[in-house]
């Protein structure tokens, strides 16, 4: 009896927990994502190339998935499906990504990594605005997902613009990466180009959500956007770059980078995506982000050697307080919408049940039951 309750007890935290701990996965796969591109970046690969190749491998992934798995649960592509599915590949895929890749010539992986995690409270302040997202300032839980919001932004303000004292390395470096010391900085246009793909970030997980209402099948949805991503990032590429020996690569870390980006990234950890954010909404998604900056800069520190400042340690902690307090506000008011809900249906469970008249008897087969609203 006590092993049933344990494995019961078990289950349920599981559940609960099932977002977080996906989420948490999908920022571990982010992280060696960073290190990987940038060493094929180094080795010549062009960022736009990549993007192209990485979406059409993901498409090729998981298109059998998605055919076979979801045959019965997959809704009727129409054309005006098709085209908002297409907008969504356009925000979400070729848009942020050549963006994000192009605004890392112009300044730098550091900056770009700690940018990114204001997606997160634009990510809030959209869909408080859509009212994709309830906001009640009289509670403590509306108070924790504001002050949450504005110290991840606090947090990540002081990584970018606050370096501070070097922190010395404890031992030697592990691995060592080949980084080329020639960086063409133009932090006027690649700060445009990072803010750019951060608000386009911003509005493909609002759209993920408006989207998977209509068509709610997260593996079909991850191929159509992959295929249509590949496609957008392929005529953007070749009118960007005519150089036909760009497109040409080998069997060495452009060709592992592109399968890991494709297969890993773009097909499982977007399918992980949609279906968290079907299941807690797009700002829970994003409010994962910082995790990246923090895993990215602790290898760098601890396994490659890299310089690691105060700010960052400053600013790391700043952003998982907000992360906690934000995630703690959503989390109060799922629990406050579930009760609410449970009160309204309750009178009407009690309808359904059998009652008895002022005689004793059951009530007659007559008797109209009031519908659940």
């Amino acid at each position: 009896m006590a092993v049933v309750k344990a494995a019961s007890s078990f289950s349920g935290m599981y559940t609960k927990f099932k977002p977080h701990l996906l989420m948490f996965l999908a920022q571990i796969g982010y992280t060696f994502l960073y290190f990987i591109t940038e060493a094929s970046f180094n080795h010549g690969m062009n960022p736009h190339v990549y993007v192209t190749y990485r979406q059409f491998v993901s498409a090729i992934v998981m298109f059998p998935f998605a055919y076979f798995l979801e045959r019965k649960i997959r809704p009727k592509l129409t054309f005006a499906l098709f085209m908002e599915i297409s907008l969504l590949s356009f925000l979400g895929v070729s848009s942020t990504l050549n963006m994000y890749f192009a605004s890392l010539k112009y300044t730098s992986p550091t900056f770009v990594a700690s940018m990114v995690n204001t997606v997160a409270a634009l990510t809030f302040v959209i869909a408080v605005v859509l009212r994709l997202e309830t906001l009640d300032l009289r509670h403590a839980r509306g108070m924790a997902k504001v002050i949450g919001t504005v110290m991840s932004l606090a947090g990540v303000t002081t990584m970018t613009l606050y370096k501070g004292p070097i922190l010395k390395n404890l031992w030697h470096p592990l691995i060592h990466l080949q980084r080329t010391t020639a960086i063409h900085e133009h932090w006027l246009k690649g700060s445009i180009l990072t803010v750019g793909s951060c608000i386009t970030w911003s509005l493909w997980y609002i759209m993920q959500a408006i989207t998977l209402k209509r068509y709610p099948a997260q593996l079909s949805l991850t191929a159509w956007m992959s295929f249509l991503g590949g496609v957008q990032s392929a005529i953007f590429t070749v009118i960007v770059q005519h150089k036909q020996a760009a497109w040409t690569i080998g069997f060495n870390i452009d060709f592992w980078s592109t399968i890991y980006g494709g297969v890993v990234i773009s097909g499982l950890i977007i399918f992980v995506q949609l279906w968290c954010t079907e299941e807690k909404g797009p700002v829970f998604v994003t409010m994962f982000n910082p995790f990246t900056t923090i895993l990215v800069a602790g290898i760098a520190y601890f396994v490659l050697g890299e310089k690691l400042y105060l700010g960052s340690v400053i600013g790391a902690v700043i952003v998982i307080v907000g992360l906690y307090m934000l995630l703690w506000g959503k989390e109060a008011d799922q629990e406050v919408n579930s009760e609410t809900e449970e009160h309204s249906c309750s009178p009407c469970d009690e309808e359904k049940g059998p009652k008895t008249n002022n005689s004793g008897g059951k009530r007659s087969a007559g008797a109209i039951e009031m519908p659940c609203r």
